[in-house]
């Protein structure tokens, strides 16, 4: 099969597979990361862009809140789908080490990345969990999972471990200091630091609105 319709299957495959997402990992977040990981993808000419996008469309069947089966149904499920596609094992293996390495599994957890591919796909992913898109998922999260959106009793944690990060009692608010603030530190790429910043200072300049209006300060 040639890549082009490999990667179409894969699009088709994920839609499905996400439709039914309502905590802000559905279709529209992988489509997100899929754009992201090719503008950055562009300013990296050594890049696989094959190996890119296939990781990018597929990189949430990792995640903890999708994989009701463990760290290991992901990886497995990519396999699933792409080898009957014809995609070499080599690719394969790369892209379930990619997906499982670049997930935030707490504040005190930076990964380790060993592959320009694998460095694209994290900062892909991190952007969306900042500027406008990254408030709108936080709090779409938020609701899913019944958090109250701030509590100013409740003091924000720095998770040392992924069951710490999975089992915290937080809010919304918090999630933004336990998570999406520390993100524009640790992009790899030039064109994820240079795009992070950007959303980081939304981000800020949001919060500061919101302490404001909770105050009833404006």
């Amino acid at each position: 099969m040639h890549r082009s319709a490999i990667i179409t299957t894969t699009e088709q495959y994920m839609q499905q597979r996400l439709d039914a997402e309502i905590n802000g990992r559905d279709w529209w977040h992988v489509w997100r990361v899929w754009q992201n990981a090719k503008t950055i993808a562009n300013t990296e000419p050594t890049a696989d862009l094959f190996t890119i996008e296939l990781a990018a469309l597929l990189h949430d069947l990792a995640h903890w809140q999708l994989s009701n089966e463990g760290e290991h149904q992901g990886p497995a499920e990519v396999h699933e789908v792409l080898a009957p596609l014809g995609v070499s094992k080599k690719t394969i293996a790369h892209i379930q080490q990619i997906i499982r390495d670049t997930k935030f599994k707490g504040a005190g957890i930076k990964p380790h990345l060993f592959s320009l591919e694998a460095k694209i796909i994290h900062d892909a992913d991190k952007l969306d969990s900042l500027g406008a898109i990254g408030i709108a998922k936080t709090f779409t999260y938020g609701g899913a999972s019944g958090r109250v959106i701030h509590n100013p009793t409740t003091p924000h944690g720095h998770h040392m471990s992924l069951e710490e990060y999975k089992s915290s009692d937080t809010t919304s608010i918090n999630h933004f200091y336990e998570k999406n603030l520390l993100l524009k530190d640790r992009m790899y790429t030039s064109k994820g630091k240079e795009l992070a910043e950007k959303r980081h200072d939304f981000l800020e300049k949001y919060l500061k609105e919101f302490y404001a209006e909770w105050q009833g300060r404006t």
